[in-house]
């Protein structure tokens, strides 16, 4: 069965261009916000979120909050265009299993997401 990963970003591009990179491999959910993220995981099966930071309304690190009070269990890859090292600090605490800085090689993506299912 295909692995499903919950890529959540407010830029379209960013989430078309996900896709495009995940899409063959993996089935590929979007959510543009915050909140649309946390309806999907109550409703979806998702195995990987791909969250970005920088987000209008309920960033990030808020959403991944919010998420773990129902699906602690669901590991998170941080996406950043910022790079600062206090957010990827914040990302790690938190307890994201990794982050990429924005804008990012394809392979690097595809990397990162593969070492996530291989240590099920």
């Amino acid at each position: 069965m295909q692995k499903c990963i919950l890529v959540v970003d407010d830029d379209d591009m960013n989430l078309m261009r996900t896709k495009r990179i995940l899409g063959k491999e993996y089935n590929v959910l979007f959510a543009s916000s915050g909140m649309e993220a946390l309806k999907r995981l109550k409703t979806e099966n998702v195995d990987l979120v791909l969250l970005d930071i920088e987000m209008p309304k309920m960033d990030g690190f808020e959403t991944f909050e919010r998420m773990k009070e129902f699906a602690a269990e669901i590991p998170v890859i941080f996406l950043t265009a910022s790079g600062l090292e206090n957010d990827v600090r914040s990302a790690i605490k938190l307890g994201a299993v990794n982050y990429l800085k924005k804008p990012f090689q394809p392979q690097e993506l595809v990397k990162r997401v593969a070492r996530e299912f291989i240590k099920e």
